[in-house]
């Protein structure tokens, strides 16, 4: 969503931008510059989130309301923005009864990446430019922890093992194995990174423990910014399809995305493409008996099993490939 706000304020200078967003989502973006933010809680209740919205926006009027996100609770909570103009999706895409909650919609595309689709909402008003800068700020106490954990930056692998999504992680041997080569054949040093939830800190645990070598294990340590920072000293981040995988992109390194259950052409780090280890296909053959380019674009396979068809070994040849190209571009 960032690199759309920020080419609307690049070619719309004067226009102030509004963002509503979640309170989890607010702890990485909600300091930026030029952006109003208006925080909502998911935890208290779709109706109760509205009514508070309704009442933070009383007597307000927006010229645009661009509805980017596809979820019920989303639309529900858009009715309480006074906007003259509702965007939304166009309507082979505008999943969860979107179309009802808009009044336009933006140009029908199939086939494409999520951010992509985002920049349709700009395109709408005939902005085509697409500037990919992120431009997060960073705070005193987040660069001061990230050089205590990388206190001098490259040479080190980032995994962030775990989605939000169960069926999206793979094995913590599997790790272990990935891990134990960086340190013990390509000499560099790896952190394992992650959220407070019981299922990141049992996995970090669990690699850990199935290592050979010594990892660092700061799961559960850090606040989203401090990642972000941590991010910004590292060489690359391994993870399955995940939000780091895009605060990796932000971040400006490559990301080694690991793709079986979900799509990498439709949600897959931006600018890391050729770095994901991409299994889709092959899944989609073994377990739904037709290959991706016969299924709907948003397939997700997610069903026991299916991350186990990606192997150490595939990591192992990508993440080769990556610090090869990146010590040829050093040249």
């Amino acid at each position: 969503m960032l690199p759309v706000i920020r080419t609307l304020q690049r070619v719309w200078p004067d226009t102030r931008i509004t963002w509503v967003i979640g309170r989890l989502e607010a702890r990485l973006f909600g300091h930026l510059p030029d952006v109003e933010f208006i925080v909502v809680d998911k935890r208290e209740g779709t109706l109760k989130a509205r009514n508070k919205l309704k009442q933070l926006l009383r007597g307000r009027t927006f010229d645009v309301l661009m509805h980017m996100q596809l979820s019920l609770r989303a639309s529900v909570l858009s009715t309480a923005i006074p906007a003259k103009i509702r965007l939304g999706f166009d309507r082979s895409r505008a999943r969860e009864m979107q179309w009802m909650f808009t009044n336009l919609r933006i140009a029908p595309a199939a086939h494409q990446h999520v951010m992509d689709s985002f920049f349709g909402f700009a395109e709408k008003f005939d902005v085509y430019e697409k500037l990919l800068r992120w431009d997060i700020p960073l705070t005193a106490d987040a660069v001061a922890y990230a050089e205590r954990v990388i206190p001098q930056p490259g040479n080190t692998l980032i995994i962030s093992p775990c989605s939000s999504h169960q069926l999206r992680n793979w094995r913590a041997e599997y790790y272990a194995e990935v891990a134990d080569y960086a340190i013990a054949s390509l000499g560099m040093r790896v952190i394992l990174c992650g959220g407070p939830s019981d299922i990141e800190r049992r996995t970090g645990e669990q690699i850990v423990g199935l290592m050979k070598q010594k990892c660092e294990n700061t799961i559960g340590q850090d606040t989203l910014l401090q990642f972000f920072a941590t991010l910004e000293r590292a060489t690359a981040l391994l993870t399955p399809d995940s939000g780091p995988a895009h605060m990796g992109t932000a971040a400006g390194i490559p990301v080694i995305g690991l793709y079986a259950a979900t799509n990498p052409a439709r949600s897959g780090p931006y600018l890391s493409r050729q770095w994901c280890v991409d299994k889709y296909d092959v899944a989609s053959r073994k377990l739904l008996g037709k290959p991706a380019a016969e299924i709907p674009w948003t397939t997700k396979i997610q069903r026991p099993g299916v991350m186990d068809l990606i192997t150490p070994d595939d990591v192992i040849k990508k993440l080769h490939a990556l610090l090869l190209s990146l010590a040829r571009h050093k040249k």
